[in-house]
């Protein structure tokens, strides 16, 4: 067992690493541009939304509970359409500071659990493919399959989960060169 002391850097190293390239992938490369759409006539959406006074939160349309998912009214709902999720963040330019300083923090989390599971399953001295397999296996777990919830059940399009999903393998094996390299010998 290797101690979670002896894998800070590591853990702190592959964070900084993830986070510059999330950083790269989103400012710098254009794929995932195309994951987002302008609603149509959004000036005429929000006006209509403005009143309502929605609070920060994700709301289901059309609404209704398990038990009327049957009912005659909500089967007519849904097919009338549309069908969706709305997510309602607070008004006001987005807080990017805020955001980037929370993705950094999970990194360090995943980071964390990566030495903790790398550091339970690895001995001090392994070699540097078997530290990246078990380090690697971990971190596109948390980086990369949890995407594929958003295609299942919020419909996010195929296309940007498969986006994310690839990001996560690509920050798992990132996480896993740093793991490798800096690892106890």
């Amino acid at each position: 067992m290797v101690p979670l002391t002896t894998l800070w850097l590591p853990i702190l190293l592959s964070a900084v690493v993830v986070f510059v390239a999330s950083s790269i992938v989103h400012m710098l490369l254009t794929y995932h541009r195309s994951d987002y759409r302008q609603l149509p006539e959004e000036d005429k959406v929000l006006a209509f939304l403005r009143p309502l006074k929605l609070t920060r939160g994700l709301y289901v349309f059309p609404y209704c509970l398990p038990k009327d998912m049957k009912s005659p009214a909500s089967i007519e709902k849904y097919k009338q359409g549309p069908v969706g999720m709305l997510t309602i963040m607070p008004s006001g330019p987005p807080a990017m500071p805020k955001f980037l300083i929370q993705w950094f923090v999970f990194c360090l989390l995943v980071g964390f659990f990566v030495a903790y599971l790398t550091g339970h399953t690895v001995l001090a001295g392994a070699n540097y493919l078997k530290v990246f397999r078990v380090a690697g296996t971990a971190a596109f777990l948390a980086y990369g399959l949890g995407n594929l919830s958003n295609g299942i059940w919020k419909g996010q399009t195929w296309s940007a989960t498969i986006k994310e999903v690839i990001d996560g393998l690509v920050y798992g094996l990132l996480t896993a060169g740093v793991f490798g390299w800096l690892w106890p010998r």
